[in-house]
């Protein structure tokens, strides 16, 4: 399998950090957008940013923006589609996805979800971590996405889909365990950022 084309997920609309980008704000002088592309791009071969509205406020960043492809806020699963739309343009059989607000998750995800993916028609693999209570929590917006997928999951957005792990059980999809949670910690608050400085 070629290497994944990474995607980072901005398309939120940062209701309980006040509005605005949320990737834009600023942790240990970086901005939390900064931090994600340079975990990320070591593990892929190409990086793009999925946010919606003018992309000039990211063309600092020197990477391909692209906006979700369906009409109205859809939830992650849109921008996953944005980027298997994107993907196919390339020629790339797979994306891997990352939250833009979620700066310190595992240097190794690519290489674990490409593991668990082993002998899959389809390869579609969530990052997932330990859970006291329900002994596991899956992370949505750390996956591994087949462009083959991509009309299935549009047919399915447009069928009202919204829930991620819906999509993804559908297609047998699997889990790649990672042992540290606060690895996946994001900072939807105020509050939340202030922890981030202190986890730096």
């Amino acid at each position: 399998m070629k290497q994944p084309l990474g995607v980072i997920l901005a398309g939120g609309q940062a209701t309980r950090m006040g509005g605005g980008d949320k990737g834009l704000r600023l942790l240990g002088g970086q901005t939390l957008l900064a931090r994600v592309e340079a975990r990320l791009a070591p593990q892929v071969a190409d990086v793009a940013l999925n946010a919606n509205g003018d992309p000039a406020r990211f063309a600092a960043m020197g990477m391909p923006v692209i906006a979700d492809s369906l009409e109205g806020f859809n939830g992650p699963l849109a921008g996953v589609l944005a980027g298997l739309d994107w993907a196919a343009a390339q020629g790339a059989e797979t994306i891997v996805t990352v939250a833009a607000d979620t700066p310190f998750f595992p240097c190794d995800l690519v290489p674990q979800l490409l593991l668990a993916s082993e002998g899959m028609a389809h390869p579609l693999v969530l990052a997932a971590t330990p859970d006291a209570k329900r002994g596991r929590a899956r992370h949505p917006t750390f996956g591994l996405w087949p462009v083959a997928l991509r009309d299935d999951l549009r047919d399915a957005l447009n069928g009202g889909l919204r829930k991620v792990v819906l999509w993804s059980d559908q297609h047998q999809g699997r889990e790649a365990m990672f042992p540290d949670e606060t690895a996946f910690f994001n900072v939807n608050t105020p509050d939340d950022l202030a922890h981030a400085e202190t986890m730096l």
